[in-house]
């Protein structure tokens, strides 16, 4: 048997690199912030902001401002303690100088600096300050002001003592000026070498803030964009009460007061539960862990879900609302309508993944699980209507579960997850590689038609949808399951819904939702929207969910066809192609020496004819014929899509809550704050 030789002289000391300092950082950013898209870019404000409410956290701090600037720069400042600047033992240098340009170094990792801490440990700001055009910090620290000034992490500057500071470290609006301020200013420019678009988004950022004021109590937080001049103040003396209260805004509730407990262990964790029933059907429990949004759960959410279950069972059964013969509630039957908000404080949290998107610290189960237990108990015995009403919410939850588990079987059972008994009004397509697969999931019959005709039936399946399906956040499981459209869906997707989904069963690697452009277009896509977000979320999370977008305008000069998406869009092409054909009519008209005699009647209708585009509004899909949906829509080369992201689930769960629920004022003062935005076809 040959025995294979293989070289190794090319590849030899000389190959292995050593970075140094922060450039590991600048060569492999999404190592450290996950991406240098729209989130990795808000990673880094966060990443500064952390390190505020890590003072706050500490006691130190009880006020921060955020502002960002016309130059794309973002300040934070606030009036911790100051970043020490005496020297490091270890480095010899100045800690301010230390903390900025060397990884894991900072005061998170033991000692006295912070009993509990976010953040990235020691990396955060080093990580900012080398992802950063230029980083300026000022401490104010024991009646001195010192400044340091870097360059894509390296220092330009001495840490040195200043006699006139640029900033004021800010203050709660109601208190006097310190006799010596304190505090930390910091103030950072992405480097557009690492971020190819910089743009932050003012409500991406309120609502990180927002929540920060929630999950620290009596925290004045203020935000200032000077792009656009917009505002927002954040305080909450109720803490995550008001979270809750807030969160439930837009539903009747079934207690006016939330069940609240906080509890501080012997280890030095403290638990902070708060929840409320209302009478939808959704839930919304979010948890935290040092202020980091775990949206995963982990080791505090399994805590807080035995704790409900147990408890509310042990309840139910002592007031006789659950008999001997009854089976126990489970955790799926008391989370209908349930918002919670869970904050842990850890001094060692120990986060899976470098994203911190959950808890996996065993001994926090039982922490949540003691706290919540007491204090659930002694809320139900001391309000017994309140009591009662939660657990008969939770016995009819149990009975729909019952009915759509029927349903959901009866759906199985056509042998939707096998790939049998498709729907009829599927048109599927060849490919069997679901990666390689799109469905189009298309308005109307005729656009349907349309869209069967025009498609690339290797790879594109067309289900067409008869109307408007059922809202599914106004509806529970059963009877969304017995809508025909829903279930069409369903069995065409392959995955099964809700607690049931299976993404390797999926059918379809891309699902791409194709409306009108028009008022009942839009309101189609956020039926649809609302069903796959509450019960196929995955594919969201997975960006594996898209929004066609049909041209408004068909423009047609001579023999020159162009597609316009919007007004602008359309005036703009309508401008180019003029100039185009005068270009052209110019050139022709310097190599033509002689013209054919014609009437100069004639001459001048064809010439206006050729000036004067012919402009088309298609109202619907059902306008186009095959070919040109396929130029237009449908062609992987020529098609616009929006992918749908999930950057923000509680703004989402808010949305679908104000726009798509039961509660009717909520919608008519969205309406009335946004008519004026609306485009009017009319």
């Amino acid at each position: 048997m040959a025995t294979k030789t293989v070289a190794t002289s090319g590849y030899t000391a000389k190959d292995i690199q050593v970075l140094e300092g922060l450039q590991a950082v600048r060569r492999r950013p999404g190592m450290y912030i996950g991406s240098t898209d729209a989130r990795g870019l808000h990673q880094i404000v966060w990443e500064v902001l952390d390190n505020s409410i890590d003072e706050a956290m500490a006691g130190a701090c009880n006020r921060i401002d955020l502002a960002i600037h016309p130059d794309l720069s973002v300040t934070v400042a606030d009036n911790g303690r100051g970043i020490p600047t005496d020297k490091q033992q270890q480095t010899g240098k100045s800690a301010l100088e230390v903390v900025h340009t060397i990884l894991h170094a900072g005061g998170k990792f033991g000692g006295n600096g912070y009993k509990v801490s976010g953040g990235l440990h020691g990396v955060g700001v080093s990580v900012v300050n080398a992802l950063s055009e230029e980083l300026r910090v000022e401490v104010h620290r024991d009646g001195k002001v010192w400044e340091q000034t870097y360059r894509r992490g390296d220092p330009v500057t001495p840490v040195k003592q200043v006699a006139k500071p640029k900033h004021v470290p800010p203050r709660l609006p109601w208190t006097d000026p310190p006799r010596t301020p304190h505090g930390t200013i910091t103030t950072f420019r992405p480097d557009p070498q690492i971020f190819p678009v910089i743009d932050f988004d003012f409500d991406t950022v309120s609502q990180r803030l927002r929540e920060a004021a929630y999950l620290n109590r009596a925290l004045w937080i203020e935000f200032r964009d000077e792009r656009t001049d917009r505002e927002a103040s954040f305080y909450f003396d109720g803490g995550i009460i008001s979270f809750v209260r807030h969160l439930n805004r837009q539903h009747p509730v079934l207690h006016p007061k939330p069940v609240y407990v906080e509890r501080t262990f012997e280890n030095g964790t403290t638990i902070e539960v708060a929840l409320q029933y209302n009478e939808g059907f959704a839930e919304h429990v979010y948890t935290f862990a040092n202020n980091i949004n775990t949206i995963d759960g982990g080791s505090h959410l399994t805590g807080f879900r035995t704790a409900l279950t147990r408890t509310l069972n042990s309840y139910a059964r002592k007031a006789g609302l659950l008999k001997e013969a009854d089976p126990n509630l489970t955790a799926e039957d008391v989370r209908e309508g349930l918002t919670a908000v869970i904050s842990v404080k850890l001094r060692e949290p120990q986060f899976e993944g470098q994203t911190k998107t959950r808890l996996g610290n065993a001994e926090v189960t039982n922490q949540v699980q003691t706290a919540l237990s007491d204090a659930l108990g002694v809320f139900l015995e001391e309000n017994p209507p309140d009591g009662r009403r939660i657990v008969e919410k939770c016995l009819t939850a149990f009975r729909a579960r019952e009915a759509a588990r029927k349903a959901r079987d009866l759906v199985l059972r056509k042998g939707a997850l096998d790939g049998f008994s498709l729907p009829g009004k599927l048109a599927d397509c060849q490919e069997r590689d679901p990666e390689r697969a799109e469905l189009f999931i298309v308005e109307g019959p005729s656009a349907g038609g349309s869209a069967k005709d025009g498609r690339d039936r290797r790879h594109q399946a067309i289900l067409p949808l008869r109307g408007k399906i059922l809202n599914v956040e106004k509806a529970r499981a059963d009877k969304m399951l017995g809508n025909e459209e829903i279930k069409a869906l369903i069995v065409a997707l392959g995955t099964g819904i809700g607690d049931y989904f299976d993404i390797k069963k999926l059918r379809y690697g891309k699902t791409i939702l194709l409306a009108d452009a028009d008022v009942d277009g839009s309101h189609i896509r956020t039926l649809l929207l609302t069903l796959l977000y509450r019960h196929f979320r995955p594919l969201i999370e997975q960006g594996r969910v898209y929004i066609g977008l049909p041209p408004l305008y068909r423009i047609q000069l001579n023999k020159d066809v162009r597609w316009a998406y919007s007004d602008k869009e359309r005036d703009e092409l309508i401008k180019d192609m003029k100039d185009a054909l005068k270009k052209r009519k110019e050139a022709k008209d310097t190599k033509t020496k002689e013209k054919e005699p014609t009437s100069a009647a004639t001459d001048g209708e064809q010439e206006r004819a050729s000036r004067e585009p012919v402009i088309q509004r298609y109202k619907g899909l059902g306008e186009m014929n095959a070919e040109q949906l396929w130029d237009t829509t449908l062609n992987p080369a020529t098609r616009t899509l929006l992918k749908v992201n999930l950057n923000d689930a509680e703004l989402a769960d808010q949305a679908f809550d104000e726009l798509m629920g039961t509660e009717v004022e909520g919608r008519k003062r969205w309406i009335a704050a946004n008519a004026k935005k609306a485009e009017l076809d009319v």
